[in-house]
Formats: structure tokens, sequence, C-alpha cells
């Protein structure tokens, strides 16, 4: 089946006022408009809202927090991992080169970077795990050298090649240590490590101006507004729409926002502002944190692969390797939240008719319900929500209708709180993974910050106008991104 859509593009905000906006009361020419006639028409005054509620924000405020800050960066660190496990190369049959798949900050570097002796934690008289494809073997280290190379034996045979690890790429685990009689103590010791993370402030800005004289004109059409404004003066609508857009920036940007790459974006003649600040450098928003520290999916199944539980599993065993936290909220566009609600419902096998009863609360005199908010698979709980923002075609869901490979179906966040130590404060605190830094001081609040000046109402110039200026320096923290899950 195919649905061909005959909606028009909707009309978009303009810097300036048509003539095509209004009815032109001298047009006897047009059926829609004709005021020339001796009739009167039956005018509907009130503006139809055919797009419902047209904001998108509200996300950051179901899984986040907001928090002030007086810095021009946020800092913080994340604990490391408390085993040690290694990627390594078996070489010689019984010497182990331990690869260092990832640079300080955890940032993938490939595995051609092999550790020196010291920067890893391996010590001799470790226990180890030592697997490859085929078997799992124990082996006891003997010695470690200048080079970092680390000397095995493996526990049942004279050498790894006997105990069935041939030479190549394994995984190492240490789960002990053994020592013999009478021995020294450890060789060194490993000491606690952890990830520094920091995030910075950008500041958004918007405006509205209307002249003096078209705040006094009286419009034929009564406005509405998510704000809640209505009347016949047009540019209480105008600014209304002005506030919620900007609203939904602040939301948009900490979703979408990107770090610039070196110094920043620094040709910028055209921006003629005065500022002082220098480059535009751009600040870490939700999707770039969770493509640089955190997991992606791309399925498993081809078009819809949320349509079986492969894909689930597969995020579960990925959860399991880290913070393993069982409550995740999913947020989702409407193909995946369908294909997820077909697949709950193809669970449960079918009762008479055809009909699902039972599990699902569902009656055979009552509408039949075949959308899920959640399900639990394993230790874990999935809640699930559509998205509007990647749904609605003025917003992400254009991009992602042009875009198919590269779309964004939607993103796992985990619930709860996490503990991490704040440099800022000097102390540990218990904060949601995601919130939001605004810039606040006790002389200046920056986290929507409005004022209007010009000569209508409160005379703050000249101007035969009123301005309205809307301003905000914000940024996101993603702490644990290891626990979050983008879908694509």
């Amino acid at each position: 089946m195919a649905i061909t859509s005959n909606v028009a593009p909707a009309a978009a905000p303009n810097k300036q006022t048509l003539a095509t906006a209004y009815i032109d009361f001298t047009d006897t020419g047009s059926a829609s408009a004709n005021w020339a006639q001796q009739y009167l028409p039956d005018l509907m005054e009130k503006e139809a809202e055919i797009f419902g509620n047209r904001t998108i924000s509200g996300f950051l405020s179901q899984v986040g927090a907001e928090e002030s800050m007086t810095s021009d960066q946020v800092v913080w660190s994340e604990q490391s991992r408390l085993h040690l496990s290694y990627t390594a190369t078996l070489a010689g049959s019984n010497g182990l080169t331990l690869v260092a798949t990832h640079d300080a900050d955890g940032v993938a570097v490939g595995t051609t970077a092999p550790y020196t002796d010291g920067e890893h934690g391996m010590r001799a008289g470790d226990m180890l795990l030592v697997a490859d494809a085929d078997k799992t073997v124990k082996a006891y280290v003997s010695a470690i050298d200048s080079t970092g190379t680390v000397s095995i034996q493996p526990y049942g045979a004279a050498t790894m090649t006997a105990a069935g690890i041939a030479n190549g790429a394994v995984k190492v685990l240490v789960f002990g240590s053994e020592y013999s009689k009478g021995g020294t103590g450890r060789d060194g010791a490993n000491k606690a490590n952890f990830k520094s993370y920091t995030n910075k402030p950008i500041i958004l800005k918007d405006k509205y101006e209307i002249s003096g004289s078209d705040t006094s004109a009286i419009g034929w059409v009564e406005v509405s507004g998510e704000d809640g404004q209505n009347g016949y003066l047009w540019y209480l609508k105008a600014e209304g729409d002005t506030r919620a857009r900007f609203t939904d920036y602040l939301e948009m940007a900490m979703i979408e926002s990107e770090k610039a790459a070196g110094d920043g974006l620094t040709d910028l003649a055209a921006l003629s502002h005065g500022g002082t600040g220098g480059a535009v450098t751009g600040t870490e928003g939700l999707f770039a944190a969770i493509e640089a520290r955190g997991n992606e999916t791309t399925g498993v199944t081809g078009v819809n692969p949320a349509t079986d539980l492969a894909e689930f599993d597969a995020m579960l065993a990925e959860f399991d390797k880290n913070g393993a936290i069982e409550e995740n909220m999913m947020f989702v566009n409407r193909a995946t939240a369908l294909a997820m609600d077909d697949m709950l419902a193809s669970m449960n096998s079918y009762g008479a008719g055809g009909t699902s009863y039972g599990v699902f609360d569902n009656e055979e005199d009552m509408a039949l319900n075949l959308g899920f908010s959640g399900f639990r698979r394993g230790s874990y709980d999935f809640y699930k929500s559509d998205w509007k923002y990647l749904n609605d075609s003025a917003t992400r869901g254009l991009i992602n209708a042009e875009n198919t490979v590269g779309a964004i179906r939607g993103v796992v966040i985990p619930a709860g709180v996490s503990s991490v130590y704040d440099q800022n404060l000097g102390k540990n605190l218990k904060r949601p993974f995601l919130h939001v830094r605004y810039r606040a001081s006790q002389t200046d609040n920056r986290k929507m910050k409005t004022w209007t000046t010009g000569s209508v109402g409160t005379t703050t110039s000249d101007l035969d106008a009123m301005e309205v200026h809307y301003l905000s320096e914000r940024c996101l923290v993603v702490q644990g991104a290891n626990n979050f899950m983008l879908m694509n």
C-alpha cells in the first residue's frame, strides 16, 4: 500500500511581512477573498491549529536535570574499570604483547599500539585466562621485561601452542595471583585511574522586532499560540512563536551540537556583532557524546531491525559489559515504535479469531490494544516513548526522511543517577546521567534571559519599535555515555 501526501509545505517564518500573508480587500477576482461583493461572508476568526502543539521541547526535562555553573567549562571525572582485561598478541609460544586499544581518554586507537612496561596493570605472579576463537587456557605470568613483553606459562602444558592456543590475537583476563612459600611481596602496585571529560557552554540568541505602529494594529484573525497568547494583536502571536522556537532551539542544540575541529570556526567576518570571545568552538551534544563514548546499533534484520529480539539481545550483551543499569528509557521514531509493538504482539500466541487476550489485558468486547509502553527482557526493563523530534517533518523527521541510511531511529538512556566527582565543587555528587549546565551567578542568570528595548511600553531608546531579545548560555553533560545506545 502506498500513501500519497497532498499536504503542501507549511509556510515558514520570514524576516519581513508579505502581502501574500493577508487577505486583499480590493481583490474582486479571488473566490476566497472577495470583499467587494455585497454579501457578508461567514467569517471564522479563530486561527486553526492544524499542526497541534508545534513545539518539541520536553525531552531533556524528562530524562535529566538542570544546574547552574559559573565557569567557561565544566569538568567531570568517571571511574575506570576495576578488573584487568586486555587484547594481546601471542608470539613465540609463550610471549604476550598487550595491545592498547584505547588511549587515556578512552578513545579507540586501533590495535597497533603496544603497551610498554609500567603502562598496564599486569604483574609477575598473575594468573590469566587466555582465549582465542577456539580455546581458553589458564596461564601464569612468569616475567615482564623492560619492553613490556609478558612471559607466560600455561598450567597444563609446556607452551601455549601445546596447550592449544595458536600465535596471533588473543583476549586476556587477570583472575588472581599465586606465589611460592617464603617469597617476597608483589612487584609494584596498581593505582586507581579515572577518565576526565570536559564540555563548554555555547551562547544562543534570538530577537523579535516590530514597529511601534504595528503593535497597535488590530487584526481580523484571533491568534493563538503554545504560550497561551490570544487576542487580535498579531505581534502577540509573532513574539510568542519566536519565544517558543527559541525554547526548542535550546533543547535541539543540546541534542545535535558537536565540537568544532582544531581551534574552532574562525572565518566569521560576516558576523559583525563586535564580539571579543574569539572563535566559535561548538559544544558536545547528546548524539555526539554517544557516538564518541557510547554505543551505536544499526540493527540486525534490515529495514525494521526492531521487529525481533535479536537486536535487543545484542544491546543487552553490550549493556552487560558496561554498567548493567536495569531500567532504560527508549525514545524512538514512529516506525521503530510500531515495529516494537508488532514484535511484542507476536510474542503471545493468538487466541480466538486471531486476537491476543489475557497477557496483554485485551478482551473480546473492547478495542484491541497493540501499543506497548515497555517490556522486560532478561534483567532489563525498557520503557518506550515516541519522540516527536524524530517524527516531525519540520525537525529531525525531515532529515531522517532524506538520509535514510544515516537516520537516527531513537536513543536508549539509562534511568536513575550516577555518582561523580565534580572538580569545580571538589566533592562527589549524585546526578542524573544527563543534565544541562547553564551560566548563572548572583549578578546574572543566563538560563533563559529575555529583555525588551525600544520605545514601545517602557522606553529604553528613541527607536520607534519594540525589540524582544532572548539569550541563553548552556551545555549538556553526558555522564556514563558507555551506558547509552544510539539507534541508527
